[in-house]
């Protein structure tokens, strides 16, 4: 096969260009987002932990939620607990990468509440209170769940 100089010449111009372009876009990118991810300013992985740990305990030490803890053994219970950190340290920005099922499928027919979403939502800022998160995190926490609240209420 054979290419024309001129050809060979504009092509690889062209692909110069475009690598040239790509960098450009992708260092202002980066000087755009300087700026700690969520992830980050909440303390990462183990922050994150710590919290749900503290929440889930809050929930199961609630009557209101027994219901939905009864009858999982405890691998079930870790399942669950490694899900919920995962999800949440993947919406915030961290390496994590969430694998369990989508909320409605999670949550279809437990016939969760608006009272019950309301006393979970109490539950989780009083996890994120004990661990003084800052109300600029906490509120950012706090909208990334309530973008859930469609899928998990029922009732």
């Amino acid at each position: 096969m054979h290419i024309r100089p001129g050809l060979l010449r504009t092509t690889l111009s062209l692909f110069a260009l475009a690598v040239c372009l790509s960098w450009s876009t992708a260092t202002s990118t980066l000087a755009r987002s300087n700026e700690a991810t969520l992830y980050e300013r909440l303390g990462g992985y183990n922050a994150i932990a710590a919290v749900v740990d503290d929440f889930i305990g809050r929930l199961i030490a609630d009557k209101q939620f027994q219901k939905f803890f009864t009858g999982f053994s405890n691998d079930s219970k870790k399942r669950i607990r490694q899900h919920f950190v995962d999800q949440i340290c993947a919406a915030t920005g961290g390496p994590c990468v969430y694998t369990g099922r989508d909320m409605k499928t999670a949550h279809g027919g437990l016939g969760i509440t608006e009272r019950e979403w309301n006393a979970g939502n109490r539950h989780l800022l009083a996890s994120l209170d004990k661990f003084k998160v800052g109300k600029r995190e906490k509120d950012e926490v706090m909208a990334l769940v309530s973008t859930l609240k469609k899928d998990i209420v029922e009732k």
